[in-house]
């Protein structure tokens, strides 16, 4: 038992083995060709990103005290944040999968203790006092655990299903510890006040298990995912007290605009305002958009558009057509990492490559389904566009480990 603990933590054995020279430093980089495809849609969609939260933050920057008044300042932090994002992407790259097998168990203890750490000592930011979702660093500054708890999951589960694989195939019942993982991180994540974060890890896991090939049928899953979901919104959407009181006001503010019902003037102008306004951005779009930079809803309508919302303002500016363009490049990205993954030597690198792909796609589905009410007002941000910088790091260092997957490939002569 002690040695199958031990196991999730061979990156100390890599650690000793370089420190007595049983292994080169060399031994755990690797130079081969990357992904060219993958990468030129991760900068496209980057860059785009940039571009578009500029145009919907330099408005809210003016007036806004925390930024300085300066218009440029979100712009100028989240490039920042981008160069050194892909610097630690490029570095990434070139590590060799194993390395990151080997830390999967460490990384997943941080992340745990990082969370635990939200909730014990949260760093509270003004006009959001309720949420425990920071920690504060020095250097580092403020950033979300939560962040790292994605793919801190991802590796330990494609780590140990990959160790594991055949105990689980033979055993269906062997999935159930896997499911405890994922609802103790969903639990942790839930207690910082942050329901869409805990939404979300939980469709990341159970979609990083899934690609773990366990041999259960997938109707299964199906129905069984199904139900769940259908049981919890039923649950949730008759009774408020299982939610924060934001949450359930979100949820009952969508469902009288799915119903069509008027909302009254003080749920218009208090918590589905966002939501009106985001729809009234992209209405006013139409097919070809107003043109960049020309967004009306962005001058003090729309609440910090460069978050959450930045999707709306894309739509409003560069039309139906122009965003239906980006959600292709993201259905690309989400498709040229499944290859990826497909390609990969071992379980462990198709379950990340994949588990990683899922999470942009599953991210990006769900913002923009916020965006445009289909689901209620969660508070999910937009891969590359949205601002943020732990957010945008974390995700350019997943993109860095996929690229360093695809390093390690076993390529055909032909691109798929």
């Amino acid at each position: 038992m002690k040695n199958e603990i031990l196991a999730h933590f061979g990156i100390f054995y890599l650690l000793r083995d370089l420190f007595t020279g049983k292994k080169k430093l060399r031994d755990c980089f690797s130079a081969g060709p990357i992904d060219i495809t993958f990468l030129a849609l991760v900068i496209t969609l980057l860059s785009i990103g940039i571009v578009m939260m500029f145009s919907a933050s330099y408005v809210n920057a003016m007036y806004d005290k925390s930024a300085d008044y300066d218009p440029y300042y979100y712009l100028k932090n989240q490039i920042m944040f981008a160069f050194i994002g892909i610097a630690l992407m490029v570095a990434v790259s070139f590590i060799k999968s194993d390395v990151f097998r080997d830390s999967a168990g460490l990384i997943m203890v941080i992340s745990v203790l990082l969370l635990i750490y939200a909730l014990i000592n949260p760093y509270e930011i003004p006009g959001k006092e309720e949420f425990k979702r920071w920690i504060y660093f020095p250097v580092i500054g403020s950033f979300q655990p939560s962040e790292i708890a994605k793919l801190a999951l991802i590796l330990f589960l494609a780590f140990s299903m990959e160790r594991y694989h055949k105990i689980v195939e033979k055993r269906a019942l062997m999935i159930f510890p896997y499911v405890g993982v994922i609802l103790f991180i969903c639990a942790l994540v839930y207690l910082e006040n942050h329901v869409s974060g805990t939404l979300l890890i939980l469709g990341i896991g159970v979609a990083t298990v899934y690609f773990g090939g366990v041999k259960i049928p997938t109707w299964v899953y199906v129905v069984g995912i199904g139900a769940v979901v259908i049981g919890v919104l039923g649950f949730v959407l008759k009774s408020d007290s299982i939610l924060e009181g934001y949450a359930s006001e979100r949820i009952r503010i969508w469902l009288k605009l799915l119903k069509g019902e008027e909302l009254t003037s003080q749920e218009a102008t208090g918590s589905g305002w966002q939501s009106l306004q985001s729809l009234y951005a992209i209405g006013s779009g139409g097919l070809f958009g107003l043109g960049f930079g020309n967004s009306k809803q962005k001058h003090m309508y729309l609440p910090e558009p460069q978050n959450d919302f930045v999707f709306a303002v894309v739509c409003e500016e560069l039309g139906f057509i122009r965003a239906l363009i980006i959600i292709l490049l993201f259905v690309l990205l989400v498709a040229r990492g499944f290859i990826i993954g497909l390609r990969a030597r071992s379980r462990f690198e198709a379950m990340t490559a994949m588990g990683i792909s899922f999470q942009v796609g599953l991210q990006a589905a769900l913002n923009i389904a916020v965006v445009t009410s289909t689901v209620p007002n969660t508070g999910i941000s937009l891969p590359f566009f949205s601002y943020g910088g732990t957010s945008l790091v974390m995700l350019l260092i997943e993109m860095g480990i996929v690229l360093s997957i695809s390093r390690n490939s076993e390529r055909k002569k032909k691109d798929a």
